[in-house]
């Protein structure tokens, strides 16, 4: 399931039942047009497993600033509302698919 994460509903779904993974991106951002069809696929690949969330960083700086984040894409992985672990830069999707299955 493939969300968009704003500061209002951010706490709500870092709280859930599910892990959350949150992709923080800007649409000038090439690299992040690159990464945004493989989280996409992600987000399928782990429908009912893991919320996947789009989180625009120029509509929503707070929450990049809350986890320092200074480069995008910057993909934030969270379990039992904890960050467990944060990935910066682009990368192919076998990369990222470790990323997920470490968060089951």
């Amino acid at each position: 399931m493939e969300v968009k994460i704003t500061t209002e509903n951010f706490e709500s779904y870092k709280n859930g039942e599910l892990p959350l993974v949150v992709d923080l991106w800007a649409t000038w951002c090439g690299p992040c047009r690159m990464v945004g069809p493989i989280i996409s696929e992600l987000a399928n690949d782990y429908d009912g497993k893991i919320v996947v969330g789009k989180c625009d960083v120029e509509e929503n700086e707070d929450i990049a600033m809350d986890f320092g984040v200074r480069n995008i894409p910057t993909i934030l992985f969270f379990k039992n509302g904890q960050l467990v672990d944060k990935f910066v830069g682009a990368a192919p999707k076998e990369v990222l698919d470790e990323k997920f299955k470490a968060l089951l």
